[in-house]
């Protein structure tokens, strides 16, 4: 049985925001978009707050006209802001009760390209089950296993699902399964919360068992952690600490309810040395495959753009039974450019600069006997 994880940063549409050249020119944006989101949310617009809003709408190009470049301003009910020549623009609500609406993220369609070197990263790796990483919906995920796989010579994946989680920018998590390896019993986490009553999770950490061949089940953990992209550092690593333990919790529950083999897969964000995933790598008992005799390095320990020390955030770790039965691992970076001007490893023919990449991430696998 083979096990993958990827992180596709989406397989068609994309929020226009991550869809930059770099990550540095989206990051304000988002910052702005997800902090105009939480004063909306607020029950008095004080002045300070009504300051703030404003140049926040101004910020994204949305003080005169609800149609920006990146976001649009939804006014369902009631309105946030008035603009006129003469007074220019204000914000009129007094709270969140005078009014119904929120911003929203303009995506658009990734080129063709990219798209079809996703196809061909997934088709290399040719696992039985995949943890797929940032993508759209269930929709999408389907479209491309039974239409974009088939056009590079790959076999379509039996069962996709797919459950939406907490982001709104259309990066959830998912699974596919082919070749008799059926999807069994899952439960999502979106709703799961710590000791402020604060979601943990950014995206969700659903749990899926999955029936093999040979009638074993293997239980697999998705994950997205809270990225570093944007937010205070010490916050941000605060929530991704919370949710190592909280998916430290979750494997520890279904090892005490009998379970055996369990993999924990997906876009951690960040280094196994860190404070934040420390409940996971460090206090637990899960083991990182690429820690396996029989895993096949190749001079790059990281699995993002330039595969750099301090670009390894993409994991799969193993139950210590489901480790024993590793067989081999590696990482597939065909479809991976990097940060450079040129790639410092073989990619796609097709892809001539960093725009055609499948991914900024690495495919991860391993080959386990069960």
């Amino acid at each position: 049985m083979r096990i993958a994880s990827y992180n596709v940063e989406n397989l068609f549409t994309r929020a226009r925001a991550l869809n930059l050249d770099t990550w540095a020119e989206g990051r304000p944006i988002l910052e702005r978009y997800a902090e105009l989101n939480t004063l909306f949310e607020e029950a008095v617009y004080t002045d300070q707050i009504k300051a703030r809003i404003l140049d926040g709408l101004k910020f994204l190009g949305i003080d005169k006209k609800n149609d920006g470049k990146f976001v649009i301003l939804r006014e369902n009910r009631g309105q946030l802001a008035q603009y006129s020549a003469l007074k220019g623009t204000r914000i009129v609500a007094g709270g969140r009760s005078d009014w119904v609406g929120w911003l929203e993220l303009k995506t658009e369609l990734i080129n063709e390209t990219a798209t079809r070197n996703t196809a061909q990263v997934v088709r290399d790796v040719d696992a039985d089950i995949v943890g797929v990483i940032e993508c759209e919906d269930r929709r999408a995920l389907m479209q491309f296993s039974t239409k974009l796989l088939p056009s590079v010579g790959a076999e379509p994946y039996d069962q996709v699902m797919l459950i939406d989680g907490n982001d709104d920018r259309g990066i959830d998590v998912g699974l596919m399964a082919k070749r008799g390896h059926k999807i069994g019993w899952m439960r999502s986490h979106v709703d799961d919360t710590d000791d402020r009553g604060m979601r943990v999770f950014s995206r969700d950490c659903p749990e899926f068992s999955v029936w093999t061949p040979t009638g074993e089940v293997v239980w697999l953990l998705v994950n997205h952690f809270k990225s570093k992209g944007y937010g205070a550092k010490d916050s941000s690593d605060a929530r991704r600490w919370r949710q190592a333990e909280q998916v430290r919790q979750i494997y520890e529950r279904l090892g005490k309810e009998g379970a055996r083999y369990i993999a924990v897969m997906g876009d951690l964000n960040d280094t196994p040395g860190s404070e934040a995933l420390a409940p996971l790598l460090k206090e637990g008992q899960l083991k990182d495959i690429s820690e396996h005799p029989r895993f096949v390095a190749d001079n790059h320990p990281g699995t993002y753009q330039n595969g750099s020390e301090r670009d390894k955030i993409d994991y799969i770790l193993l139950s210590p039974a489901l480790f024993e039965k590793m067989q081999q691992g590696g990482v597939w970076r065909r479809g991976v450019w990097g940060n450079r001007k040129t790639p410092a490893w073989e990619v796609y023919p097709e892809m001539k600069s960093s725009y055609h990449a499948a991914s900024d991430h690495a495919a991860l696998w391993c080959d386990v006997a069960v």
